[in-house]
């Protein structure tokens, strides 16, 4: 009786996981911790994965919700996906000591809010209802200052305040594809609307997107290592299936790999999302190892070489 195991080639997408806004995001987690002690607060999780946020509570980090629930004179680190600014001046009036892990994109769209409203514009915010980084960007300006477009039906049913100028910004984890066909029906109503200086969509969201894209069409289904929480994460299981891949599926972890729908399989794409862990892709990779006869082959679309700085106060 044959004892060999069959063989599975595995075309791993580059670039995949951290991009330079998440690796930033829990390194002022983890450089807060060294420098001032636990425990470290952080207003929602640092970013959308589980196994990250679970590692930085082990070494003192405490996650909350609202800011009440820190302590006076502690030390709240905010969100890579970046807070209201009602938000703000809740925790200066609470002279809370502040680290903003706001990834600079977001921080762009922000300004770019800000800057149209100030040049007399309404604003549409091009995103998911709900999303904690729509949340911040509705609230850098006073209510009714901002419309939120999640989809493109609500795009054509838009009626925006008169005699004013409009412009858009958007979400930085959209899909590419998504957000192009919203845009398109907002210039075709609004022929005058004034669009981002630069794509808001993020280089790591767009970077993702088309690893994926030109992937999917090689292999017999396709797996994304995220969670499903994670807005990009769930982007490129989308994008995936767009592009030919139906069976195109997210995972947390090699725990939650579906052995039976990948019977047959002889192509397996892998990829990660931008707040997933590279420790995640290797695990998913042992697991298959441990069935299969595996060859990795390298799938690689464009080379990444974008860092951030961390904040003044944890530089030194």
């Amino acid at each position: 009786m044959s004892t060999a195991r069959p063989s599975l080639t595995i075309l791993l997408a580059a670039p995949r996981g951290f991009c330079a806004g998440v690796a930033r995001a829990v390194a002022i987690v983890e450089r807060a911790l060294a420098q001032f002690g636990g425990p470290v607060y952080v207003r929602h999780e640092i970013v959308h994965n589980r196994f990250v946020v679970e590692e930085l509570a082990a070494k003192g980090a405490v996650f909350v919700e609202e800011l009440a629930e820190v302590p006076a004179n502690g030390v709240v680190v905010f969100s890579a996906h970046g807070v209201s600014q009602a938000v703000r001046r809740e925790a200066a009036a609470r002279r809370l000591k502040v680290l903003d892990a706001t990834c600079p994109l977001v921080t762009k769209v922000h300004r770019e809010a800000v800057r149209h409203a100030q040049a007399g514009r309404h604003v549409f915010l091009i995103g998911h209802r709900g999303h904690p980084e729509v949340v911040g960007t509705l609230g850098q300006l006073p209510a009714g200052a901002l419309t939120l477009v999640p989809s493109a039906a609500e795009a054509k049913r838009l009626m925006p305040p008169p005699d004013c100028g409009l412009a858009y910004v958007m979400q930085t984890t959209l899909s590419v594809d998504e957000a192009a066909a919203i845009v398109a029906i907002l210039r075709h109503r609004f022929p005058g609307i004034a669009a981002p200086r630069s794509d808001d969509i993020c280089y790591a969201t767009t970077n993702r997107q088309q690893a994926v894209k030109q992937l999917a069409p090689r292999v017999d289904t396709l797996l994304v290592v995220g969670a499903p929480n994670s807005s990009n994460s769930q982007r490129l299981v989308e994008t995936a299936r767009a592009a030919g891949c139906r069976g195109a599926r997210l995972i947390g972890r090699a725990a939650d790999i579906p052995w039976g729908a990948l019977q047959g399989v002889r192509r397996l794409g892998l990829t990660a999302g931008a707040s997933a862990p590279e420790i995640l892709v290797q695990e998913v990779l042992d697991a298959c190892r441990a069935r299969y006869d595996v060859t990795v082959e390298n799938f690689s679309v464009i080379e990444e070489d974008v860092h951030f700085k961390l904040p003044h106060a944890l530089s030194a």
